[in-house]
């Protein structure tokens, strides 16, 4: 199913940690709507402006699975709201340069995110939706 231009459920779903453990992350009505906000207003605008394709390294995780991986308890990721992304070349120059693109996208205005980090150098980059707690927060984990 696409969820918008480029990116489809299926991406934001996909798990391999889901797959070995045969946890089923198939997302509710409500969720798959906040994934398509976030195909829409922010991964897609992403994408576009940055005129290459853009890996979806972790999107939607169910409960259970965001237990497995190590998330958080309050992860945005178990609403459909967040997206762990980096460029195809995985590299941390290339992440770097479309993690400082993102970042001028939110200071001109062009998207409104929750969160936008760098994470662990570059080595992934993860943004959400914006919430009642967070709104175009841009942060740098080392």
């Amino acid at each position: 199913m696409k969820l918008s231009y480029n990116f489809t459920l299926d991406e934001l779903t996909k798990s391999a940690t889901a797959k070995r453990l045969n946890i089923n992350n198939e997302p509710s009505e409500e969720i798959l709507s906040n994934l398509m906000a976030l195909a829409n207003k922010i991964l897609q605008p992403i994408r576009d402006a940055y005129g290459q394709p853009i890996v979806v390294g972790s999107g939607y995780r169910c409960p259970k699975l965001n237990k497995a991986v190590g998330g958080v308890p309050t992860s945005q990721h178990m609403k459909g709201e967040a997206a762990d992304i980096h460029t195809v070349s995985d590299t941390v120059q290339h992440n770097k340069e479309l993690f400082k693109l993102i970042e001028k996208m939110v200071k001109d205005g062009k998207i409104i995110v929750g969160q936008l980090i760098d994470e662990y150098n570059y080595n992934w980059i993860h943004i959400s939706l914006p919430n009642s707690k967070h709104k175009n927060q841009i942060l740098h984990i080392k």
